[in-house]
């Protein structure tokens, strides 16, 4: 079973991604504060992450360039999800997201997204 980290400091949005992406079949771990996310990633290896850029104090964009800079998690798809953000100046830079999907998601959207980063 494929495992998605879905990092949100909405802890709505967390319960509905999880509740839908297990209904897809997979194993969702959730982390709402950004902080800590290379301590979750070291403890269950996801195979995709979801990150939300509107973090409270945080940036999701520069936490994908940090995971895209790192050895061991550069090959982990990240797939950026905001309401509020048009992220195609993020998509030429150094540490660039796999791919993103605007808020409110469309859920075929959305899994179509995974499947795609997930069969690459």
């Amino acid at each position: 079973m494929q495992t998605i980290l879905v990092v949100d400091d909405d802890k709505d949005i967390l319960e509905v991604l999880q509740y839908i992406l297990e209904d897809f079949g997979y194993q969702v771990n959730t982390l709402s504060d950004g902080h800590y996310l290379f301590d979750k990633i070291k403890e269950h290896m996801p195979d995709l992450i979801l990150l939300d850029i509107m973090l409270g104090n945080m940036d999701g964009r520069e936490l994908c360039k940090d995971v895209k800079a790192k050895l061991e998690t550069h090959n982990i798809p990240v797939i950026l999800i905001s309401a509020s953000h048009s992220i195609h100046e993020s998509f030429q830079q150094k540490g660039a997201p796999n791919d993103f999907v605007a808020k409110p998601f469309d859920i075929k959207e959305l899994i179509g997204s995974i499947e795609r980063q997930l069969a690459a």
